[in-house]
């Protein structure tokens, strides 16, 4: 249960401005709630099959809109890993980094803040990674691949089509997933 733990130790049920001094620094002795969560829906499409995606989020980067609207929601993931100490362990942890990657990407989540834990469960260090498209896939557009090999510590990314989209994305899924990098404050 060291995940849950992780987020309720990282959230606040209110903005930072309107929770008291007392239950910010309590709350490690909060009991763990893993019923409160948010859902992101999104519609999308592979080729002519439409799609309606959904899952589980942890959070909100900044507050919650007020009304639905057309801007994304700064969603933000939390996850937790043991700190790599060894190759077969840097290993273990990309593996479960492309998993945390892709169910954000897929969700529109923009961020997700990985913990990592000492075999006692100790927190020892942050991680924040960013789901968006990186400027070269994004500016040089084209079918792109991402290749995870056995035994190679890397995530390769490579180029297959010069246009497109590989028919896999409807055309707003990529103008919203694809837009130009918003600030998150």
């Amino acid at each position: 249960m060291p995940g849950y733990k992780f987020e309720t130790l990282c959230l606040l049920p209110s903005p930072w401005a309107e929770t008291s001094r007392d239950y910010i620094e309590s709350r490690e002795a909060l009991v763990v709630n893993n019923k409160a969560q948010y859902c992101s829906v999104i519609k999308t499409g592979i080729g002519k099959a439409r799609l309606i995606l959904g899952g589980e989020v942890d959070a909100l980067w900044d507050t919650k809109p007020s009304s639905p609207s057309s801007n994304p929601i700064n969603w933000v993931e939390l996850k937790t890993a043991a700190t790599p100490l060894s190759d077969r362990d840097i290993l273990r942890y990309e593996r479960k980094l492309l998993k945390f990657w892709i169910q954000s990407f897929l969700l529109g989540v923009p961020k997700i803040i990985v913990g990592f834990r000492s075999k006692e469960g100790i927190l020892q260090s942050l991680e924040e990674l960013e789901t968006w498209l990186n400027d070269t896939v994004r500016e040089d557009g084209g079918v792109w691949r991402i290749r995870k090999e056995d035994k190679v510590p890397a995530i390769e990314v490579f180029k297959v089509e010069e246009s497109g989209c590989g028919d896999i994305l409807s055309k707003e899924f990529i103008d919203w997933r694809c837009r130009p990098e918003q600030t998150m404050e």
